[in-house]
């Protein structure tokens, strides 16, 4: 089997997974966009690889693997980098949440709380 044929058809794998997590709802659609633009993308690309030499020519790189490659690894540096931000997004999101969660529950207790013997005794002595 051709190398073409293999990479076009994981392309639209590719596409058709993207579009079952999206009909699933387990993926949101700012991420979709994304894979949903690298897919289709690699679809045509597979098939005709001789559109990326034209520009990999222009671009002073020898041959389209080349370019496909350095593009596939900054476009993989750019996703972790994504991720890295929204984790640490979620993360402090996380903290402030349980700080207010922890100070809603200490107000709560509060005012469960029997009155103590002191304060009974200030109580009992102003009536």
């Amino acid at each position: 089997m051709h190398l073409s044929v293999v990479t076009s058809l994981t392309g639209l794998a590719l596409l058709a997974c993207i579009l079952e997590l999206l009909r699933r709802h387990q993926l949101r659609e700012k991420y979709a966009a994304l894979w949903l633009a690298v897919g289709s993308a690699v679809v045509p690309l597979g098939l005709f690889p001789q559109m990326l030499d034209s520009l990999a020519r222009g671009l002073g790189i020898v041959s389209g693997a080349s370019l496909v490659l350095f593009a596939g690894i900054v476009l993989l540096l750019l996703v972790c980098l994504h991720l890295s931000w929204e984790s640490s997004r979620l993360e402090e999101e996380t903290r402030t949440l349980a700080e207010e969660i922890a100070l809603i529950r200490t107000a709560l207790e509060e005012q469960h709380r029997p009155p103590t013997v002191a304060a009974r005794r200030t109580e009992g002595g102003a009536g």
